[in-house]
């Protein structure tokens, strides 16, 4: 199954936190699962706050990658349309609104759910929710911006589609 990553035009595939192209990111991958978006994601000790604490930069960073994520897919579905067709729906980040609800602990896979709540024809809003086993730890909400075609088009080398190219 791809990932809604999988879709992104060449110019956006190299974000830290979502970029497949990314060798140093997180290369994160989300799904369509039911009515929801989902991503997992299983931090590492590098990504300490306090011993045994997830560091919140990372919480912020997965719920801005997963929540544009969540914006392009639910745009297309909005357009009637597969996320392989053109042209290229891609979201940037315009407001990032993270709340820290509980520790969120290291070493257990984490859970990313988010739901558009509005969907216009520039900003998509997206809300997301962290579980760390059954335990709601962050809630966040994306403002998801997006990139004008003519944008994607001049990032990818003149390719007016802003073609979708999966590596």
């Amino acid at each position: 199954m791809r990932a809604i990553q999988d879709f992104y035009p060449n110019s956006t595939r190299t974000c830290y936190g979502c970029g497949p192209k990314n060798r140093d990111g997180y290369r994160i991958r989300s799904f369509r699962e039911g009515e929801e978006t989902v991503c997992r994601f299983t931090p590492e000790d590098v990504h300490t706050a306090v011993p045994g604490v997830v560091y919140g930069g990372l919480l912020a960073c997965l719920v801005d990658c997963h929540g544009t994520a969540a914006a392009a897919e639910a745009a297309y579905r909005a357009e009637g349309r597969p996320m392989d067709s053109l042209p290229a729906r891609r979201f940037v980040t315009g407001r990032l609104t993270v709340n820290y609800r509980r520790p969120t602990p290291l070493g257990v896979e984490l859970v990313l759910r988010a739901r558009a709540v509005e969907i216009g024809a520039r900003k998509v809003r997206v809300a997301v929710k962290v579980e760390a086993g059954s335990v709601l730890t962050v809630e966040g909400e994306v403002l998801a911006v997006r990139i004008p075609e003519r944008w994607l088009a001049r990032l990818d080398g003149g390719n007016a589609a802003g073609a979708n190219v999966a590596s």
